[in-house]
């Protein structure tokens, strides 16, 4: 088929705008390509809520089925649903057809193979990509599904409820906010297990977003949220991306908790169940010291790996790692395959809020405390590398360490910050973090800004 002007493979998924860069007839092609790939025979589609995923997923379908390829559907889910089914059910493969946050225009698809070991690019992402592009056969859209469905949800819920002991929950408020994708039908089957009183906000899966795209990374999408939890006397708030595969909290107080802080809570969580083993947890490079030390006093070893899904997966089968997680909201469970969950995260939390009897504001303010930090803060340069560099060489002879595990981090004795690129943008994301210092954090995060826009 004729190549896109931009192409929707990315580095990790695919994505791109609907119909100019993804369309039903690449679908068609990119299933021919996933059987041919692994050699499948049995694999599990879904897709998320946006109006366009439905005839791409039946596309895809055509596509996987032309090849001999029996398709199981499990229909509107989140992305770690494709992610459960493929592993418990011992598949061959698994494709969710979803953008998550992306714009309304978007769509995409995430790709695994057997164990739901992710595809990427560097693992067969642009082997498909080649053969989408060299498949001439014209695509004749059919009515009917060449595939059957899979009746999943029970034995996924199941194995969420694994995580915890429901016995050690208490009646507590929470507000849900699923921004209108795919993660309340999932807090609706839940809500029997649990005894908890849920207020739902933008509950309905609706593929026009009436309420906005659904993504709590971005500051300016958390007002809602935070004002249904102060407005209800709430004792939590959570709020979803499209696909549900990241988790947002939001305390008692409407207060957004960052990510970093709940990779600590997580490791916590994970520690105190399996109390005095010497449990590995997975963390990435930006912002570091506060999981080091609960993991650390709490008998655990910390691991630190390169940012990224692929990344992290890969360095938790390696370590044979119970825990990793992302500042961004991503969080990876050694016992769901080491895929990220978003449903995981926060039936955690909130045992952990019950056992320890106290708000989720006040388990976080003495980690706020003792390592404040600066919050991710982008910005655009024409050569990363050079801008890189000269940092360096603006800080080495004061550092006490210097690492390159991705990007660049350099540690002090009272404050420490990691300087990235984007891998898809030319940009540099920066995260600083001191010791009990907001002060020193203020001067440190104002310096290093002025540096990157001398060389910007």
């Amino acid at each position: 088929m004729a190549e896109t002007k931009n192409s929707p493979f990315k580095a990790y998924d695919i994505r791109g705008r609907v119909p100019e860069e993804l369309n039903e007839t690449m679908a068609f092609h990119i299933g021919k390509a996933f059987a041919g790939l692994l050699n499948a025979q049995k694999v599990v589609i879904g897709h998320d809520v946006r109006e366009s995923s439905r005839p791409l997923s039946l596309a895809l379908a055509q596509g996987l089925a032309s090849q001999g390829v029996g398709v199981f559907d499990i229909g509107l889910c989140g992305t770690e649903e494709i992610y459960f089914s493929t592993a418990h059910y011992g598949l061959d493969g698994g494709i969710m057809v979803t953008a998550s946050h992306n714009p309304q225009e978007y769509n995409g698809m995430k790709l695994v193979q057997r164990e739901s070991r992710p595809i990427s690019g560097d693992s067969g992402l642009k082997t498909i990509e080649s053969m989408v592009l060299s498949d001439n056969e014209v695509f004749l859209p059919s009515e009917t599904a060449p595939c059957k469905p899979l009746q999943h949800r029970k034995d996924y819920i199941q194995h969420l409820l694994s995580y915890i002991n429901v016995a050690n929950l208490k009646p507590i408020r929470i507000v849900t906010d699923a921004g209108n994708g795919c993660a309340g039908p999932i807090i609706d089957v839940l809500e029997p297990f649990l005894p908890f009183e849920f207020i739902k906000i933008c509950h309905e899966p609706d593929g026009r977003f009436p309420n906005g795209i659904p993504n709590p990374l971005l500051s300016e999408n958390r007002h809602r949220t935070a004002q249904a939890v102060r407005e209800t006397g709430a004792d939590l708030g959570i709020a979803w991306d499209g696909d549900f595969d990241r988790c947002f909290l939001f305390d008692e107080q409407g207060g957004f908790i960052e990510g970093y802080y709940l990779v600590g809570l997580l490791a916590e969580a994970f520690l105190l169940k399996h109390s005095g083993k010497s449990l590995k947890i997975v963390h990435d490079p930006r912002l570091t010291w506060n999981t080091i030390e609960i993991t650390k006093a709490l008998s655990g070893i910390p691991i630190q790996s390169k940012t990224g899904h692929a990344f992290i997966k890969e360095r938790m089968r390696k370590e044979d790692a119970i825990y990793g997680g992302e500042m961004s909201g991503h969080h990876y469970f050694k016992k769901f395959s080491y895929c990220d969950s978003g449903m995981i995260p926060w039936l955690l939390i909130t045992e952990l809020m019950c056992v320890r009897g106290m708000p989720l504001s006040q388990m976080v303010m003495e980690r706020q405390r003792r390592f404040p930090v600066s919050g991710e803060i982008n910005r655009r340069v024409k050569d990363i590398q050079q801008v890189l560099a000269f940092i360096e060489e603006a800080y080495k002879k004061e550092a006490a360490r210097i690492d390159y595990t991705d990007g660049l981090s350099m540690e002090f004795e009272k404050w420490r910050f990691n300087l990235r690129g984007s891998n898809t943008e030319p940009l540099l994301r920066l995260n600083v973090e001191t010791r009990e210092d907001i002060a020193l954090l203020q001067e440190k995060t104002a310096n290093l800004l002025q540096h990157i826009e001398k060389m910007g």
